[in-house]
């Protein structure tokens, strides 16, 4: 076992009690009620916007789904008869057997990280661990790790200091918990159920213990799989001392004093070294005000008092590469970044790398095109809060986990509102072909407006405050393809 220290991070409490950092914060118990005192950086309130990649094993077969590694071995999928008829019997090609063609030759951690930060990215990193049980760094922990397999690269390792040098926060992100009952370590006709690979399958459980997240687990993971789960994490802190350190959901498994351990040590770690560390989670796997709230493909349908986090895939249907990809439209990925930040939230959007370590053309273009974006209008987005309401317009929000195919295209009617420095910007979420009405901004509901300017353009606006709402005529010239951003000022008196 690797020793213990670490502490981490983040708040679900009003925005403008969260800017202390975590570098003042007297030691951390164990406990509940002593690490929700760890307060959300600064950084992080005003970062709206990250970066990150599902890279393994599970990119090898290309096919369908990151989940790749689990429908394999379900009877009756339809990627089991599809893995049966490429590859063969599952007792004789499995899941190991991806690893010696996760090559990564292609792989350029230099090369990615200016390419993310090219994208207007504030903080980023890999997926550490997938549910499929293979490590993406340089691990004591585990056999199964991509410096002694697949790639023979710490991809963790060489991404921390690639994006540090870009001036990024690095970012680690477990999903690991998953991997418990994740294969059928039970069925003899696969090569899961073999003892000499139960370090990357996991341990013996009985059939049927899976279940999806929310659910009841019965049995529960044993010592041995929560030592490990612990470890892994605490090796990755130790080694390359992330800022912010995600979890996806399922979390709830591992035993509460697991959970709290590392949230106390890993917070009084980074006060040693004084720096601002971040947790996400999701559901209510920690307790809220302990780290910050995480969403899943989906967004928040109004403002909320605390800082919140949403990560999304550049792709509809997959968060790994595939040979059948679906790649969402810049337009939806810029809406989409303006609606949460106008609700207090921030994006993590996952790409997605093939298994020879290339970031293809398409992904590429969508990241240089939201950089590009954000060189325009990254006044309105960086460093911003929340105004007293989110913005109006036709377009309604659905929440919930995996709601995000729910939510429709937004229009030129949709209007939403960021706030920096005593200016009102309102993002108009298309190129207006007729006077644009802002009913929040009404002669009687707000301050006399003095000026408008559309940020990237040097061009006049014409505009009226009218008493049922801000007209603005539209601009002859759009300086961007996408959202576009008015800045408002209010007179002083």
């Amino acid at each position: 076992m690797l020793n213990t220290k670490f502490k981490l991070s983040t708040l679900y409490l009003l925005p403008a009690l969260l800017a202390v950092s975590l570098a003042d914060a007297s030691e951390y118990q164990p406990n509940w009620p002593s690490v929700k005192q760890h307060q959300t950086p600064q950084w992080f309130l005003d970062a709206k916007f990250g970066v990150y990649f599902h890279w393994g094993p599970y990119t090898v077969p290309a096919h369908k789904t990151e989940w790749y590694s689990i429908w394999m071995y379900r009877e009756g999928h339809p990627i089991r008869k599809h893995h049966e008829e490429t590859y063969g019997d599952l007792s004789e090609f499995g899941y190991k057997d991806f690893i010696p063609q996760f090559t990564g030759e292609h792989f350029d951690a230099k090369e990615w990280a200016q390419l993310i930060a090219a994208s207007g990215a504030e903080f980023a990193g890999p997926v550490s661990e997938h549910a499929d049980g293979f490590a993406m760094w340089d691990s004591e922990v585990t056999r199964w790790n991509a410096k002694d397999m697949g790639p023979q690269k710490d991809i963790v390792g060489e991404m921390s200091v690639a994006l540090r040098e870009q001036g990024l926060k690095f970012i680690a992100t477990f999903h690991h918990q998953w991997k418990y009952a994740w294969y059928p370590t039970w069925d003899k006709n696969t090569d899961a159920s073999d003892p000499q690979y139960a370090d990357l399958y996991g341990p013996y459980v009985p059939k049927g213990t899976f279940v999806m997240a929310n659910q009841k687990t019965e049995p529960l993971p044993d010592k041995q799989f929560n030592d490990e789960w612990l470890a892994k994490v605490q090796e990755v802190v130790d080694k390359y001392q992330p800022d912010l350190v995600y979890f996806d959901n399922k979390m709830d498994i591992i035993a509460e004093q697991y959970r709290l351990k590392f949230l106390a040590d890993y917070y009084n770690q980074a006060a040693e070294r004084r720096q601002d560390v971040v947790v996400t989670y999701k559901f209510e796997d920690l307790q809220p005000g302990s780290a910050v709230l995480d969403l899943e493909r989906a967004r928040m349908s109004d403002i909320k008092p605390f800082p919140w986090l949403t990560d999304d895939s550049i792709d509809w249907d997959s968060w790994s590469h595939t040979n059948t990809p679906n790649y969402k439209s810049t337009d939806r990925l810029i809406d989409f970044l303006v609606d949460v930040v106008s609700k207090n939230g921030r994006v993590l959007l996952n790409i997605t790398p093939t298994a020879d370590g290339r970031i293809l053309q398409p992904v590429r273009q969508r990241l240089l095109n939201m950089g590009e974006w954000l060189k325009v209008n990254g006044e309105a987005i960086y460093g911003t809060r929340p105004w007293h309401r989110f913005g109006e317009g036709p377009t309604q929000v659905t929440e919930g986990h995996l709601s995000e195919k729910q939510n429709p295209d937004s229009t030129a009617k949709d209007i939403r509102f960021t706030t920096k420095e005593g200016a009102l910007y309102a993002f108009v979420l298309g190129w207006p072909t007729e006077n644009i009405s802002i009913k929040s901004l009404a002669r009687y509901k707000v301050k006399k407006i003095q000026s408008i300017k559309l940020l990237g353009s040097a061009e006049k606006i014409n505009w009226h405050q009218a008493d049922d709402a801000l007209i603005i005529e539209p601009p002859a010239d759009a300086p961007t393809d996408y959202a576009h951003a008015f800045k408002i000022t209010f007179k002083t008196n």
